[in-house]
């Protein structure tokens, strides 16, 4: 019986054995977390939080902001990777970001699969335009799959930026034989002045039908479009806000608005009597909590939160085939504290949305916004 039971268990340790050999090895390749350590963070970086970037799955590129006297010729910023993943330059290596963006390249532990991120440490400067000028005139194919546009914003130092988003990748999950100009937002090359915005809201298919998300309204955002999170928990995917050291007090430009014909709940059902509207609006918040932590608006409170201090809001009704001004004003709801507005404690996020209420996935198939010339308009300083 001991005899026995000894090769039953030399069985077992022996398949147990294969079995964990013959395991395939990871195939994912990506940057999951990126920080900076520093003896003294304070000096460097505006807030604690300002050292990590919780990097979303689709994204190429990392950008740390640091305040304007920094020395960037000898930062080493860690990584945290997908399991078994390598990455060149090695996580924690110096570098001389004084000149740019650096490279680093992603290998996947089977070493079949690489990516590529450019990852910058930029000197942010105060904002001294009391009219900061939006107008979509810089969008390219997104570069990892050229399957849908993306925005790029101006940086003080005339750079391209990263700060607009969109539902667009969210689109691609479902609705993969989209092209290009049958996303939710797409660009328009001749539109008031120069180039506009196009927000419509569109079906997702069976796909979407399956996922209980039935339509995604054209949509565009100051912040960022969390892919990882976007079939689990939609809400949260939509990441709102940028940090702002400015008092805005209106937000101005030109829209046009086409409601669907069909106004649909969230299960797909025909709404009787209720119509479409198309919003635009802007939302200013403390971005981090009195003990410090960090405070990102998303989908479900990004006009609720109680760290909001001033919303800009305006419900668009009615159809307006022609180009149709718009400015609204700021209302406060508390006091801006002008220290914390110089070390960027605030957080601004612009939205345009072809649906108001396209975040739960209600709305009319067909809705279309348009917009363009747009102006933030802020409290000149005395």
């Amino acid at each position: 019986m001991k005899l026995k039971s000894a090769s039953v268990i030399l069985f077992s340790l022996l398949t147990l054995h294969s079995c964990f050999k013959d395991e395939p090895l990871n195939a994912e390749c990506d940057i999951e977390q990126a920080y900076i350590h520093s003896d003294n963070p304070e000096e460097m970086f505006f807030n604690l939080t300002d050292t990590i970037v919780n990097v979303a799955y689709d994204a190429s590129q990392i950008s740390f902001n640091v305040r304007r006297h920094a020395d960037l010729s000898a930062i080493a910023p860690h990584f945290r990777l997908t399991e078994g993943a390598t990455i060149t330059p090695a996580s924690g290596s110096v570098q001389d970001f004084s000149k740019g963006p650096v490279s680093y390249t992603v290998t996947s532990e089977d070493g079949q699969w690489s990516r590529t991120y450019q990852v910058s440490v930029n000197r942010v400067s105060t904002i001294t335009e009391t009219e900061i000028g939006i107008d979509f005139e810089n969008y390219e194919l997104d570069p990892d799959y050229k399957k849908f546009y993306i925005w790029h914003n101006i940086l003080g130092d005339g750079t391209l930026g990263n700060d607009w988003a969109t539902g667009n990748p969210g689109y691609r999950l479902s609705k993969g034989s989209a092209k290009p100009e049958e996303y939710p937002t797409t660009p328009i090359a001749e539109g008031l002045d120069g180039a506009a915005l196009k927000l419509e809201t569109c079906d997702t298919g069976p796909f979407g039908r399956m996922s209980n998300m039935r339509l995604a309204a054209g949509n565009m955002f100051l912040g960022l479009f969390d892919l990882n999170i976007a079939l689990r928990q939609p809400l949260m995917a939509t990441c709102f806000g940028i940090p702002f050291d400015k008092k805005p007090v209106k937000l101005s430009g030109y829209y046009q608005y086409t409601r669907g014909e069909k106004f649909q709940d969230d299960k797909g059902n025909t709404v009787e009597g209720r119509q479409d509207e198309g919003n635009i609006y802007a939302v200013l918040y403390r971005n981090h909590d009195t003990d410090g932590s960090e405070v990102v608006l998303h989908g479900d409170d990004v006009k609720t939160n109680s760290h909001i201090v001033a919303l800009a809001d305006l419900r668009i009704p009615e159809n307006a085939t022609e180009w149709t001004p718009f400015e609204i004003d700021f209302n406060y709801s508390s006091e801006i504290d002008p220290e914390l507005l110089e070390n960027r404690g605030y957080n601004i996020t612009v939205v345009f949305s072809s649906s108001i209420d396209g975040a739960k996935f209600e709305g009319a198939i067909g809705s279309c916004l348009k917009v363009d010339k747009v102006r933030l308009i802020c409290e000149e300083e005395e």
